[in-house]
């Protein structure tokens, strides 16, 4: 297992350090030519509403020739003839409508299914992603490619699929029955298509430039703005209104700009076949205007003829109407799928090692392990430690010494550049995360809360366990009656994250998780931080309670919480520079006595004032 360990991750650091290729453009319609397979006899629906829509549509000016043709002009007084003719007009009108109605719902209806697909997956992925990947990109982008390109993407089927396939078949029918109705006219016509075809090449890299500069600056603007909110009371703080708006103004000008930019080049674009369109009718009615005249042509011909020459360039200005939209699929397209290409960095082998998570003592051993940031200096340095099941770890040192990276590897955030780190003998790379993430429990700082009741929050939304289950919890590390003084008890809706309770309430309920889901290791990370000493208290108690029967490493802020630790680690540089008891590590009169010095004058200070 040590060998099929080693050369796994020899061959995930040659995959990491591969040189990045730039990404990959990939339309649109392969991107989503999987998923549309998936609803293949929905399509087809779609596809035989669509025919039957657009014949019904067109074979309405045809009637009316026939009306003008065989009747009108012919000197006919038959009315019962007109009438028929008028039914049937009426009839097609109707299926026209009928059909494309249909139309509509099928292609919405697979078209909502796939961008819900597609969210779902995209969703699932991010939360694979490693640690790594949060640390070099901001949320606010995150946000954009789960919310605005998915939106993008579902526009894509609103508007873009439809007008493509609609408006493509009506063209080539339109001109199937122009060189029915008279062939010369019609070559006469097709003499536009390559002017057509010249401004579409003209604008069509300029204008995936321009819309994928205006997405790209709309996510960043996005990310200023998830960013400002989430640390807003630092801006109000520091008095950084006035710093934060100007740099906001400065985002939102530069998107107002692209998006200026976007338009003016759609609205020059769109109006370039208006004035086609319109000097194509006024062609057509000079050449079959001088044809009638001339009795070669039909007057009703004439008139069939004028309506296909409007109805065609019709569906043109739809397309062309359509194409921000489908530039703007394309980059979301494009951004979504380079994140699917994304791998997370830290893997399962293929086949990991089974443990039975009843029997895990709770044995860690870290051998040799040395561990740096993705482009900088090693942060542990040959770490050497190996703690016993069931003792009580408490971990000091300055800011930097490595305390919380040395978490991050347990954890397994972030996987170690030498040595290894075990659990009861195994390397946890060699375990699946699912079971590794079972063992270990970990109390931050600052725990998250959901959106959601107090109930939910503990048992973090597993129906596994029953309301029972959570208040026997609660009442085992002392929260039952802090929540029982709730609103509506355990059943109170809380905010995000949990701004309606103090963080010695948020502290308990994330204690009573450890309880619920039992793992055999605990890591609590300077979770009494931010107490005041009442509510320290209450946590301290709950921590003696929850550490019963379990391995228990503290990173401490305040040296009170781990006097009482079987075992005191000092970390300096990456290293443990001490070790011991508390009475062991003040005899030595080194770093910890220091440290312990200077919380005992600050609680003097405190106390005093």
């Amino acid at each position: 297992m040590a060998q099929a360990i080693n050369n796994w991750q020899t061959d995930r650091k040659a995959d990491l350090n591969e040189p990045k290729e730039k990404p990959k453009y990939i339309s649109t319609f392969r991107a989503l030519s999987g998923y549309i397979g998936e609803h293949r006899r929905t399509f087809a629906g779609f596809i035989a509403c669509t025919l039957i829509a657009i014949m019904a549509e067109l074979m309405q000016p045809y009637l009316v020739k026939i009306a003008i043709d065989d009747n009108l002009m012919a000197g006919k007084n038959d009315y019962r003839s007109l009438l028929v003719i008028c039914g049937i007009y009426f009839a097609l009108s109707l299926s026209a409508f009928f059909f494309a109605y249909l139309q509509n719902n099928l292609l919405q209806k697979a078209g909502q299914s796939i961008v819900a697909s597609i969210r779902k997956r995209l969703f699932e992925h991010i939360s694979k992603l490693s640690m790594s990947y949060f640390d070099r990109n901001p949320s606010g982008s995150l946000i954009t490619h789960v919310s605005s390109d998915t939106e993008a993407i579902n526009q894509f089927f609103n508007q873009v699929l439809l007008s493509l396939f609609r408006d493509g078949l009506t063209l080539l029918f339109i001109l199937a029955l122009m060189f029915q109705l008279d062939a010369t006219l019609t070559l006469y016509c097709l003499l536009i298509l390559p002017v057509i075809a010249g401004i579409a090449v003209a604008f069509r890299t300029y204008m995936r430039k321009t819309y994928q500069l205006a997405r790209t600056r709309l996510s960043r603007m996005i990310a200023f703005v998830a960013e400002n909110l989430a640390g807003m009371n630092l801006i109000q703080v520091f008095h950084q209104q006035k710093e934060q708006k100007k740099q906001f103004r400065e985002r939102n000008d530069s998107y107002f700009q692209a998006n200026v930019r976007e338009i003016r080049t759609s609205v020059l674009f769109n109006r370039s076949y208006e004035v086609l369109n319109n000097l194509a009718i006024a062609f057509v009615t000079w050449l079959g205007g001088e044809a009638v005249l001339g009795r070669s042509l039909e007057f009703g011909v004439l008139y069939a003829f004028i309506t296909y020459i409007r109805m065609f360039f019709q569906p043109i200005n739809n397309i062309t109407q359509q194409w921000n939209t489908l530039q703007s699929a394309t980059v979301a397209i494009n951004r979504i799928w380079n994140i699917f290409a994304i791998q997370p960095e830290i893997r399962d082998l293929p086949v990991p090692t089974k443990v039975e998570i009843g029997n895990v003592a709770g044995k860690i051993d870290f051998d040799r392990v040395t561990f740096a940031y993705p482009g900088g200096a090693p942060v542990i340095k040959e770490l050497d430690l190996h703690i016993r099941p069931g003792e009580m770890i408490g971990i000091v040192g300055t800011t930097g010494a490595g305390k919380s990276s040395m978490i991050s590897l347990l954890c397994r955030f972030y996987d170690v550049n030498e040595g290894s780190v075990r659990i009861d003998g195994h390397d946890i790379r060699g375990l699946a995360q699912r079971d590794l993430h079972r063992m270990v429990g970990l109390v931050q700082q600052e725990p998250y809360l959901y959106s959601g009741t107090v109930l939910d929050n503990v048992r973090m939304f597993d129906e596994r366990f029953s309301r029972e289950d959570v208040v026997r919890a609660c009442e085992f590390i002392g929260a039952d009656s802090v929540i029982r003084k709730m609103k509506d008890g355990y059943d109170t809706k809380l905010s995000e994250r949990g701004s309606g309770l103090s963080a010695g309430e948020r502290q308990l309920i994330s204690f009573a998780r450890i309880i619920l889901y039992a793992p055999k290791i605990l890591i609590l990370d300077e979770a009494t931080a931010n107490l005041d000493s009442h509510t320290e208290q209450l946590v301290q108690h709950a921590l003696e309670r929850v550490s019963v029967g379990r391995t228990t490493l503290v990173i401490a802020h305040r040296l009170s919480t781990i006097m009482g630790a079987d075992r005191i680690l000092v970390m300096s540089k990456g290293r443990i520079a001490e070790q011991g008891t508390h009475e062991d590590l003040l005899k030595r009169g080194g770093i910890y006595e220091e440290l312990y010095k200077h919380s005992q004058g600050r609680q003097e200070k405190v106390g005093a004032g």
